[in-house]
This record gives C-alpha cells, sequence and structure tokens, in this order.
C-alpha cells in the first residue's frame, strides 16, 4: 500500500506568543517543518508529501526552499486544512493511505511510522497513544472537584499524530461530518471499536507553549556528537587545485588519489567521525580504480545520503584551511556557499579561516596544503 502525509502548519500558533510562526523555529538549522519532512522522506511507503501552510507566512515559507513537497494553502480551521489536503490527494489513485500529521511534533521516531504502517495491513484506522500516568482531576459546575482513579483513569489516554487512514474513508467522513470534527480526524469516528490503538512516545509531545520547544531544545542538544577531520596534499605542478568544491585558478594542484580537496577531506572525515561511520578512507578506498580522480563533491554526497539514512544531520562546520598560497580570503564566501548545498546547511552554519605557517615547514614553502575540520551533527531520530 502507498501513503501520503499531509503535515498540517497552518494554525496561528496564538498559545505560542513568538513573533516567527512556531512551524518555522530551528533547531540545529533545521526547522520543525523541515525536521518532520526529513524523516517522512526515508520511509519508502510514503510517496507523497503535502505540506499545508498558513498564507499569513509565505514569507517564511519561501524561505525553507523545500524540495519534493507539495505546497497546498490552508483552510480557517484544522479540519478545512486537512480537508484540503484530501481533496488533492484523492485524485491520486496509486494513493491508498494518508498519515495526517502536525507539524509541531517533529519528534516522533521513524520505528513509530513503520509500526504505523504496518498495522495497516489489517486495519482501516491506526492511532498512536500514550496513557495518562499523572494524578487527573475532574472540576464540576459547582466548583467540586474529584480524582479521577483506579479503572477510571486506566480508561483515559492521549492521541498523537501521525493519525493513519485509509484514504477514501477519511476522505467520505471529512466530507460528510463537518460539524462533528473536534480536536483532530480521530473524532469522525462514533465507534472506536474500529480503531486500531497502538502504543505511541511520550517523546512525540506537541510544540504548544516556549517551554515544549525549550524542552525539545534539549533533547536534541543532548544528541549532538562531535567530529575532527585532517587532511594534508603535497602541491605539484600539473594537477588541479580543488578547495572547498571549488576550482581555483593556480599554478600548482594538489596530489592525491582523487580530486585531493582537502577541505571536502576532512569536512567528509569529521562527519563520518561525528556519525561514528569510519572513515573516508575505509568508505572510499585509495586503492580503488572507481575512485581514481574523482570529484570529492560526490564522496561528500554519497556521505551525506548514509548519515540522513541513519538519522544524523549536520548542525555546523569549523574549518581551519592552512596554506601560504592561495589567499583563502579571495574564495571563503564561495567556499562557503558550495559547502551549505553540500551539507544541506545553511552559510550561517559554516565557519572558514585561512591560517599560514608563517613560511615554516612545507607548507611554508608552498609545498603543501593543510585542512583541519571540527563538525557537530544532530541525531534527530
Amino acid at each position: 500500500m502507498s501513503f501520503c502525509l499531509i503535515i498540517l502548519a497552518a494554525g496561528n500558533s496564538y498559545r505560542f506568543k513568538s513573533k516567527l510562526p512556531k512551524p518555522y523555529l530551528k533547531i540545529g538549522g533545521k526547522s520543525l517543518i523541515e525536521i518532520n519532512i526529513e524523516k517522512a522522506s526515508k520511509i519508502r511507503k510514503i510517496r507523497k508529501i503535502l505540506l499545508i501552510y498558513n498564507k499569513k507566512d509565505i514569507k517564511h515559507l519561501k524561505k525553507l526552499k523545500i524540495k519534493n513537497v507539495k505546497i497546498i494553502k490552508g483552510g480557517k480551521s484544522r479540519q478545512e486544512s486537512t480537508f484540503n489536503g484530501l481533496k488533492h490527494i484523492i485524485k491520486d489513485k496509486k494513493i491508498k493511505g494518508v498519515l495526517i500529521h502536525d507539524a509541531a511534533r517533529p519528534n516522533f521516531s521513524t520505528r513509530l511510522i513503520y509500526s504505523i504502517l504496518s498495522n495497516m495491513k489489517k486495519n482501516n484506522v491506526v492511532i498512536p497513544k500514550i496513557k495518562i500516568d499523572d494524578a487527573v482531576k475532574q472540576v464540576f459546575d459547582n466548583n467540586i472537584d474529584e480524582y479521577i482513579v483506579g479503572k477510571e483513569r486506566e480508561n483515559l489516554f492521549l492521541t498523537q499524530t501521525p493519525q493513519c487512514f485509509r484514504l477514501n474513508e477519511i476522505y467520505n467522513l471529512h466530507k460528510k461530518n463537518k460539524k462533528k470534527y473536534q480536536d483532530d480526524d480521530i473524532s469522525l469516528y462514533s465507534d472506536l471499536n474500529k480503531v486500531k490503538f497502538i502504543e505511541g512516545e511520550k517523546e512525540n509531545f506537541k510544540i504548544t507553549t516556549i517551554e515544549d520547544f525549550k524542552l525539545l531544545k534539549k533533547i536534541y542538544k543532548s544528541k549532538i556528537t562531535l567530529g575532527i577531520g585532517f587532511d594534508v596534499h603535497r602541491l605539484v605542478h600539473g594537477r588541479k587545485l580543488y578547495l572547498g568544491g571549488l576550482k581555483i585558478n593556480s599554478k600548482l594542484g594538489t596530489l592525491g588519489h582523487s580530486d585531493g580537496d582537502p577541505v571536502l577531506h576532512s569536512i567528509t572525515d569529521a562527519i563520518l567521525g561525528a556519525c561514528k561511520m569510519g572513515d573516508i578512507g575505509r568508505m572510499f578506498s585509495d586503492k580503488s580504480k572507481k575512485f581514481k580522480n574523482i570529484r570529492s563533491t560526490i564522496l561528500l554526497k554519497e556521505v551525506m545520503k548514509k548519515i540522513k539514512e541513519k538519522g544524523f544531520f549536520v548542525n555546523n562546520i569549523d574549518i581551519n584551511i592552512i596554506t601560504q598560497t592561495p589567499k583563502i580570503n579571495n574564495y571563503k564566501n564561495k567556499m562557503i556557499k558550495s559547502i551549505s548545498k553540500l551539507c544541506e546547511i545553511s552559510e550561517s552554519q559554516i565557519n572558514i579561516k585561512g591560517k599560514t605557517t608563517e613560511k615554516l615547514g612545507v607548507i611554508g614553502r608552498e609545498k603543501a596544503i593543510a585542512c583541519e575540520v571540527i563538525t557537530s551533527v544532530i541525531k534527530y531520530d
């Protein structure tokens, strides 16, 4: 069965009280919207992703430069926004199921998605839920309250998103029961015995207030790891010089099995180290003919693909390029742009410093060029 994911980001975030709309707040350079999309993109059964946005937020949305996602304008309510998405995908005969998800819940795991999709094989509706462990009180009109205890509390639970449905069924329910809709799409079902509830995740909480967002940042901060990269190449005549993915106009070039780009080699090694995935030599052996003179941009793209599959994303990169020639300041901005595209991060997350050895050693005599990098990565999943 093929699925579509609808990400709802059309709310007004009244309770959040932030100048920047909640879905566009960033952690490690990724907005809540992007974190959701990146996770869903790894799951093959999700063939299409729809983002439902608030028309007031269009300037923020354009800054994200999201790819391979259908953008649809939201409505005045959550139900209207969801139905806008359903009306779009109902035309696609290949899509049989739909996941409906709040952008404000970016901390779900791919394990949860796989569990939901697996349970859809024998069910029409699958909803993650979590039990209530805290003491619960109920307040009545006369201001008398009482505890809900024992079995009464055991029957209470909280539902989460993503919620998964057979497309035709949820579309028809939306179409026929506009007045019945309450907080989420499961409210359209009058008989919950027809619903398959599975165990949700406590960390998959909804970002409603600033305090929730601060908690999410703490969670991701605890998942940051660091990596160090270093590379050095001889400078010789008859070879091209590549730095940071750029071809540099120079009489001297770097000697190496690949294109000899010490900046991208150091970045690649630092990323692999931070993700505990070995090193560039093990992944792309200099004994292999297929890597002879290969561009380092290709190698770094391959590494980015591999780390994303494991839930890692680059958080920041600090680079020292150690050389007597060329002058790094002349190429710094172009290198930052090149690296930001390769590592899928913003330019503000990259820092480059040019260093010399005061004409000491092989680097000072313009016989070699070196680079060292420290990078941090975040594991979003």
